[in-house]
């Protein structure tokens, strides 16, 4: 969702504010603002639209300073505006606060303000927060600070500065992701490491409930009671280059690309070519007798292949719910049942309130992430990192297939416990998996054809996608992918349920794609196909398996591999049709309207 930026040290903080903001352009945005303490005053600087209208102001009205603060909004409370912008001040000016998260008794703390003689100017949640400071402020930023979060009511990453205390930052974090950046001439804090990238390597992961006050040259943390807090800092692994476009018109582009490399990283360590297998001392233990896979998107996506692989391999019962529906509903949990969340991010905020609950509860919890470090890492009992590196484009694609790779281990891992399937069909996943990144590369010999396929039904304004068992959740995945791009209404349908409602929006002339790659049921798609040629659509094939192409106006070869497997390299091409889409239409692929690459809020 939103992003931070803070610095404080012996450089001029605007162009390192600006061009932190910039490499947290990914999580999505629709306003942006600095505040900066220019020797005098805090100046701020803030403009709805992207951060090209933030650097047109600074231009003609520049503000310098060695401590400041930054954000990219992503409106919740309030319509995107330079008012509604961040940062936020306190009536008299000499407070600033940027925040990401959401405070859901913002409006009982604004009528306790406003009784106290404040006014507000804004619609925004975060506007109560410098008042809030202001109100508690004794000559001690930190201490009033920590008064204010104890009033505040859901999620948080802030950060303060003050005109009475010029030579801080005091920051803090509630379920909303904060790092700090440690350097040689001066500190930084950031809602994510790429913003902090190019200046540093070296971070505080911030958990809940942490304070820390950065100054030029150092960084003190602590509780909301002012207890110190001893942290290590953490290597961040990847490089700043790895953030880059490196000659890819786009993220989302690249990392289709890098996916091969994606899944050899998520292998590696794990599967070995003598077909050893290990998880990183991850345990399943015979106790378990049902297993919840909780994810939110994509992700959910992916838990829907993994309890396929997992039911089919190891016959272990899985039920897959989005978060948002599982938290508030009544699981049936007990000590039999273990809980397996998936998040790229790991800060996903409905994810982790169930991993939170789950705990809660005394149930054993799993997760699958990608970034080290993050809060589902550091709270679950168990964490499988996919290692695909970096994902900045907001529609997620290598993300997605190292999850479906993390699945596949875990469930020839519990398939070699469990024993109900033959240790032959367990190696033949695994030399098949082994073999995976060169099946994903060998899609890319498509790249043409999909282009084409990808011109014909640009100007559609409904896709409508079929498929059977696992086809079914890459129709699922390749409509999610077209929709978030490019704007098209995209549905997605099991192909069985055709006649029983939606075949009623077919008429002459709609584009129906259908996947098939399992052989079994190959002759039940073709005669939906047909359904739906009756009816006038133009048709479009992602296959392996249908004899009967004849009928399809396009067919597109997908590899031929185990149907249990088959979901990861299927999806691949839909990805860059979705891609292909996109750019034929002139949107911005990275960056799609109303979309947070982390959805830190609920």
């Amino acid at each position: 969702m939103c992003g931070i930026v803070g610095y404080i040290g012996a450089r001029d903080s605007v162009e390192l504010l600006l061009k932190g903001l910039e490499s947290l352009e990914y999580r999505g945005y629709d306003s942006a603002g600095i505040a900066v303490f220019d020797g005098s005053d805090i100046a701020v600087r803030k403009e709805k639209g992207r951060l090209a209208v933030l650097r047109e102001i600074l231009k003609d009205s520049p503000v310098s300073g060695n401590i400041g603060i930054g954000h990219t909004r992503w409106a919740t409370h309030g319509v995107p505006s330079a008012k509604n912008s961040h940062p936020h001040l306190n009536n008299k000016n000499d407070i600033a606060v940027v925040h990401n998260g959401i405070i859901e008794n913002h409006e009982a703390l604004k009528k306790f303000l406003q009784e106290k003689g404040y006014t507000f100017i804004s619609e925004t949640d975060t506007e109560v927060i410098p008042n809030l400071i202001d109100y508690y402020y004794e000559g001690d930023l930190l201490k009033a600070v920590q008064k204010a979060t104890k009033k505040l009511d859901g999620s948080y990453a802030i950060g303060v500065v003050a005109k009475a205390e010029p030579d801080k930052i005091v920051a803090v974090r509630k379920d909303s992701p904060l790092i700090v950046g440690l350097t040689d001439d001066g500190n930084f804090i950031a809602s994510d490491i790429p913003a902090i990238l190019a200046e540093t390597r070296d971070v505080y992961l911030l958990n809940d409930g942490e304070f820390v006050t950065l100054k030029k040259d150092s960084v003190t943390l602590c509780d909301v009671d002012g207890n110190p807090i001893n942290k290590e800092v953490y290597k961040v692994q990847f490089s700043a280059q790895a953030s880059q476009k490196e000659g890819y018109d786009h993220f989302m582009l690249k990392e289709i690309h890098e996916q091969p490399q994606a899944i050899r990283n998520t292998l590696r360590g794990r599967l070995d070519k003598d077909l050893n297998l290990s998880l990183d001392n991850i345990k399943f233990s015979d106790d378990i007798k049902k297993l919840y896979i909780v994810a939110c998107g994509t992700a959910y996506h992916a838990g829907l292949v993994g309890k396929k692989a997992i039911e089919t391999l190891a016959g272990l019962p899985c039920e897959v719910c989005l978060a948002s529906e599982f938290r508030y509903g009544e699981p049936l949990i007990d000590d039999t049942t273990a809980v397996l969340v998936v998040s790229q991010s790991g800060e996903t905020a409905d994810t982790l309130a169930v991993l939170r609950m789950a705990k809660k509860l005394g149930n054993k919890v799993y997760a699958i992430t990608n970034v080290v470090g993050s809060s589902v890492a550091r709270e679950a009992d168990y964490v499988f990192y996919t290692y695909a590196g970096p994902e900045i484009a907001v529609a997620s694609t290598k993300a997605y297939t190292t999850q479906l790779v993390a699945f596949y281990l875990f469930a020839l891992s519990l398939a070699e416990q469990k024993k109900k399937v033959s240790q032959t069909q367990i190696d033949d996943i695994k030399n098949q998996l082994l073999k995976m990144d060169e099946v994903a590369s060998s899609v890319f010999d498509k790249t043409e054809q999909i282009k084409a396929l990808a011109e014909k039904i640009a100007g559609e304004h409904d896709v409508y996608f079929l498929g059977r068992g696992l086809d079914y959740i890459v129709a699922m995945e390749a409509s999610l992918k077209l929709k978030e791009i490019s704007y098209i209404h995209s549905d997605a349908y099991a192909s069985g349920e055709l006649k029983h409602g939606p075949i009623a929006l077919i008429e002459d002339g709609t584009v129906v794609i259908s996947i098939c790659t399992n052989p079994d049921i190959s002759n039940k798609l073709s005669s939906n196909v047909k359904e739906v040629l009756a009816r006038g659509a133009k048709t479009i094939g992602f296959t392996s398996c249908l004899s009967d192409t004849a009928a399809y106006g396009d067919v597109l070869e997908l590899p031929q591999i185990d149907p249990l497997l088959a979901p990861l390299p299927a999806i691949i091409p839909l990805q860059m049709l979705a891609y292909y889409v996109c750019t034929a239409k002139g949107f911005d692929v990275d960056k799609p309207r109303n979309l947070a690459k982390s959805v830190t809020v609920e």
